[in-house]
């Protein structure tokens, strides 16, 4: 499918995981992005992780050899932020720390140079007027919540804010339902949206189960795994997007809520203070060192 008349050049602000996956995700569709990291480190360690990804996509059959190079073609890195000036769509997929993501808006908002490009956040937890506040054009700025691993993970939920206007809402559905292949749904600009309204108690819940010794992490993601037929435990599964990041989303949720299943357990402040952040360093609920 070809991408929108408007669509012709993507930022990336973030070298992480998550913002190496949008990369990911635009230079396979055929998107010219350009990828935004604070230091030449990060900026390699995302070039390295997104070669890693084609490549393992080859050996699956996912995809040629060709289509990997074209891909390839597709991204540059940099880190001179004034690089992005000109893209029709920024996404900021910085860590989920609300002062770095509002001075990110505030240096996009002098950067970019159209007045009428999308600043969009994949944040995925915190409300999106907060950060529109940053910048002297809230109107254009919106949620794109995507999910982890995002080439894979088909769902991106959509989130205007109060200031947000209807040529943003459409421009930032055509990016992710018709550019990027994701299902959309629209979720109201509130901590957590929709998924993680829902998803993260339930993962809390896991964690204090653990905490008082009720089963250990293994029975636990057995029990939903094979009772419920959910594809992984919700252990697992915070050890796959981060303890750090679901401590984060939990503050955020408890912040706006003040519902005490929101807030996060001793056991989960302890691990992350530990460094125990799950499949990234190692360690978490689960041991990956082996």
């Amino acid at each position: 499918m070809n991408p929108p008349e408007w669509l012709s050049r993507v930022g990336v602000v973030g070298c992480g995981v998550m913002g190496t996956g949008v990369a990911e995700l635009c230079a396979v569709r055929g998107l010219d992005v350009v990828v935004y990291g604070r230091r030449e480190t990060s900026t390699d360690s995302a070039r390295e992780r997104l070669a890693t990804s084609l490549d393992r996509s080859v050996r699956k059959g996912r995809m040629t050899e060709t289509d990997r190079k074209e891909a390839l073609s597709h991204t540059s890195f940099t880190t001179d932020l004034g690089a992005l000036h000109d893209c029709r769509i920024v996404v900021e997929c910085a860590p989920e720390q609300e002062p770095l993501k509002r001075e990110i808006f505030t240096a996009l908002d002098r950067t970019v140079t159209d007045d009428d490009a999308v600043l969009a956040s994949v944040t995925s937890s915190l409300p999106i007027t907060r950060l529109a506040r940053a910048t002297s054009r809230p109107a254009k700025v919106i949620g794109t919540h995507l999910f982890n691993p995002a080439p894979a993970m088909p769902l991106a939920e959509l989130v205007p804010t109060l200031l947000t206007d209807d040529e943003t809402v459409r421009r930032a559905e055509e990016f992710l339902g018709d550019a990027l292949g994701k299902q959309v749904i629209h979720a109201p600009d509130r901590a957590g949206f929709l998924v993680n309204t829902l998803l993260v108690p339930y993962l809390l819940s896991a964690v204090r189960m653990v905490e008082a010794g009720v089963a250990s992490a293994t029975d636990i993601d057995r029990a939903m795994a094979g009772g419920c037929g959910h594809p992984m435990g919700p252990l697992a599964l915070v050890d796959l997007i981060g303890l750090d990041v679901i401590a984060q989303v939990a503050n955020s949720l408890y912040d706006e809520y003040k519902e005490p299943l929101h807030a996060p357990p001793p056991l989960l402040s302890r691990m992350v203070e530990a460094g125990m952040l799950g499949k990234k360093t190692g360690i978490g609920f689960h041991n990956y060192r082996d």
